[in-house]
């Protein structure tokens, strides 16, 4: 059996990975074949750029060599897919290869798309690319006072970061000696200020007691030249520093393939199959699943898909669902974090923040790589 994995980062890598220790006769014998297609030779490890951001973790901290994440026998190409032919179980790749396969994986992720709102990627920062969390950094630490818009577009990647970033940069001024020259005006799209409802209650006394000003339904429809946003509700926010979390979407080969609107791939929520096709598994950023699009949901996803596949060459059929499982650490500021962990039968219950789990979420920035490579 053929299994073609497409995508690089963390929820490809451990399909990759975990394929390749629960079929090691297989793949010794030639019954079994796991190739990955990836655009970049490097791994990048996103929740970094957080802490690029405000100049606590280096750009070359972000970074692995992807072949040393991945078992030997895993093939490994750098040559990124250009087409999809599903109907003939093959792809197409940009040195003009084609590579056929029984089952697919599609770990494409997805991106920030900060230009489709008029007037925001000219007037914000954020911190989704390596350049982007560097200007931020340029951006922040010029800051002499005012008011900070934190602004929120959906969909978006890690479902904390709003948060996060709102939290982290009340510590960062404070640090700085200016806390006193700061406001904070915290927006989000919906009518409390996270998605999640216990995370939105905890994360709102904690706002309450840092003085961080909260606006709810806002959903961003322009920013003018003078960093005001203005809402489709008809509101507006006037900042001196921008700092926006971007609407995202999928990979742009996936739009160009016609697989998903706005580069997402309908999915199935448990079996996380694509909707209509019953080789082609879809993790991580990928699917347009609504559940929180986080590293360690495309983790639990890549764990359910890698057994599913090894099933069906030892046993002929699947073996089980994946439940909506998601770990999320939140940054609390003042060296504390918290976590949120809930699946579709169980909601997050956040715990009050604590340095425990804040040096636990510090430790995880490098014991991330031997997660990606699926030891954790």
């Amino acid at each position: 059996m053929k299994i073609l994995i497409v995508g690089g980062g963390m929820g490809g890598t451990i399909v990759a990975n975990n394929l390749a220790r629960r079929l090691e006769s297989e793949l010794r014998s030639g019954k079994a074949q796991v190739t990955m297609l990836s655009a970049s030779d490097q791994h990048m490890y996103q929740p970094g750029l957080l802490y690029t951001s405000i100049g606590r973790m280096a750009p070359d901290e972000l970074y692995r060599d992807q072949r040393s994440l991945l078992e030997p026998e895993v093939e490994f190409h750098v040559d990124p897919v250009v087409t999809f032919d599903l109907d003939n179980n093959q792809v197409v790749t940009k040195s003009g290869k084609t590579h056929s396969y029984d089952q697919l994986v599609i770990a494409t992720g997805s991106r920030a798309a900060p230009e489709t709102i008029p007037g925001l990627a000219e007037n914000s920062v954020n911190c989704y690319t390596e350049a982007a969390a560097l200007e931020m950094l340029r951006q922040v630490r010029d800051f002499k006072g005012g008011t900070v818009g934190i602004v929120v577009g959906v969909p978006h990647k890690c479902p904390m970061i709003p948060l996060e970033v709102t939290f982290v940069l009340h510590d960062y001024f404070k640090e700085k000696g200016i806390a006193d020259k700061v406001q904070f005006q915290y927006t989000y799209p919906i009518g409390r200020i996270h998605a999640l409802a216990p995370v939105a209650e905890w994360a709102t006394g904690e706002f309450a007691r840092l003085g961080i000003n909260t606006t709810t339904l806002f959903n961003m429809k322009e920013v003018d030249g003078n960093k005001i946003v203005h809402s489709e509700e008809g509101e507006t926010v006037d900042a001196d520093l921008l700092i926006a979390v971007p609407p995202h979407r999928g990979m742009q080969v996936i739009e160009d393939n016609n697989l998903g609107g706005n580069g997402f791939i309908p999915t199935d929520r448990h079996s996380l199959k694509m909707d209509g096709r019953d080789n082609v598994y879809i993790v991580g950023d990928t699917t347009n699943l609504p559940i929180s699009k986080a590293g360690s949901t495309a983790h639990f996803e890549a764990e359910a898909v890698a057994e599913n596949l090894a099933a069906l060459i030892k046993f002929g059929t699947s073996v089980r669902d994946y439940d909506g499982k998601v770990f999320c650490f939140i940054e609390a500021g003042k060296e504390r974090a918290t976590y949120a962990m809930f699946d579709y039968n169980n909601p997050p219950n956040p715990k009050a923040p604590n340095k425990a789990v804040h040096w636990f979420k510090m430790a995880y920035n490098q014991l991330y790589w031997a997660s990606a490579r699926g030891l954790l």
